[in-house]
């Protein structure tokens, strides 16, 4: 999806950026907000939104001082209230509020809420035309198009957080989308990449969220185990970059030091590296069309000295034949995929279910669900709920047949 720079490029002209953070409590959230504590010159906190940790959200407005603060769970407002007592900082509550505070003039909003509860604050967000720093995948997987075409239509900009597509956004020549042949999507293999699959349905949650290479959520982290994040990272980079389905390719690099590359016609293959650390990526899409200094690790390449590649075990990995999957069937598919799995992670986590058992329950919810076309942001929460039922009907199918 190719960003002109208008107006936009004078934000980073010695003019200091306000900032949205949706997701604050985040990993992302907490990330970003790290680096712009250093540099408060250059950046305002105007909205910062969480969920459930009303004291960390609370210690941060505490710290950056926004005009507006909302927590997703109505149950925390009035702790949330209570800890901002005296303080001039407007206080909301409940998933509409998160909306709203989404709409709030900023300049640039970090969209981090993990799952279907960020898809409507980031499509508030794409309306008003704001600069959008994309951590949630569901938005482009559920609403892909509709995410899109909103943000063109309001001449907003998408920069792409996740690491890969950050990667690829940074070396993808949107002037000669034509002479681009391949998308390589680079992918860590998460913790089970040499395990054998019968000691894979044993796993327990403990073990799959000790991911080798990045500091995550349990959730995100379980979609590293199974590589349902690479499939949805597969979907996203479809409609963040013009090129086919067929175009996109994932590898598996253990070292996680090239985040993904772009081969161009002529055979070059242009990467971006750089070390297994989220601020890199956010600080691309906060400072964006510039660049910031980081406190990263700097990458030493002889100290690393090897970098392998191989290709990703579909046998153990079947998620990536899913995504894949319901990314060619199109329309509703994606949003039943997400749909599905959230719920099959959920229960892994719990121990409801074993870790092989969240591809059968997304595979299974698949085939059962029709495809449909999607046509608006209705639709999308109405087949987001039928496949969260189907895959809560068989959770239990397989919890009681243990």
């Amino acid at each position: 999806m190719e960003m002109t720079l208008d107006h936009k490029t004078e934000l980073n002209s010695g003019i200091q950026r306000s900032v949205t953070v949706l997701g604050s409590t985040g990993s992302v959230g907490r990330n970003t907000l790290d680096l712009i504590a250093r540099e408060p010159d250059r950046f305002k906190v105007e909205v910062l939104t969480g969920n459930r940790n009303v004291k960390l959200l609370a210690e941060q407005a505490r710290i950056f001082k926004p005009a507006h603060v909302a927590v997703g769970d109505e149950s925390g407002y009035e702790d949330l209230k209570s800890e901002l007592s005296g303080m001039k900082i407007d206080i909301s509550a409940g998933r509409k509020a998160l909306v709203e505070a989404a709409m709030r003039p900023s300049d640039l909003v970090l969209a981090g809420i993990v799952g279907t509860a960020g898809l409507e604050p980031t499509m508030a967000a794409a309306e008003r035309g704001a600069i959008i720093g994309l951590a949630n995948k569901e938005g482009l997987v559920c609403a892909g198009n509709m995410l899109v075409e909103a943000v063109k239509q309001n001449d907003g900009a998408l920069i792409p957080v996740d690491s890969e597509h950050n990667a690829i956004y940074q070396v993808f020549d949107f002037r000669q989308s034509d002479s681009v042949e391949r998308l390589i999507l680079t992918a860590s293999g998460g913790p089970f990449r040499e395990t054998p699959i019968d000691k894979m349905s044993r796993a327990t949650p403990k073990e799959a969220v000790a991911h080798p290479n990045w500091d995550m959520g349990a959730k995100i982290s379980v979609d590293s185990a199974t590589m349902m994040n690479k499939g949805l990272e597969l979907i996203e980079a479809y409609y963040l970059f013009p090129v086919r389905e067929e175009q996109i390719e994932i590898l598996v690099h253990p070292q996680s030091v090239v985040h993904s590359m772009v081969e161009y016609v002529d055979g070059s293959v242009l990467a971006q590296l750089g070390s297994p650390d989220m601020r890199t990526p956010i600080s691309y899409a906060l400072s964006w069309p510039t660049r910031m200094t980081t406190p990263s690790p700097r990458l030493q390449l002889d100290k690393i000295a090897n970098l392998t590649f191989e290709a990703p075990d579909i046998k153990r990995f079947p998620a990536l034949d899913l995504a894949r999957q319901a990314l060619q069937a199109g329309g509703t598919a994606p949003a039943t995929l997400n749909a599905a799995n959230e719920v099959a992670v959920r229960y892994f986590l719990d121990e409801t279910i074993g870790f092989l058992d969240i591809c059968g329950v997304v595979a299974d919810v698949l085939t059962e669900m029709p495809t449909l076309e999607l046509n608006s942001m209705d639709e999308v929460y109405e087949i987001d709920g039928e496949a969260r039922g189907r895959a809560e009907q068989l959770v239990k199918r397989l919890a009681s047949n243990k």
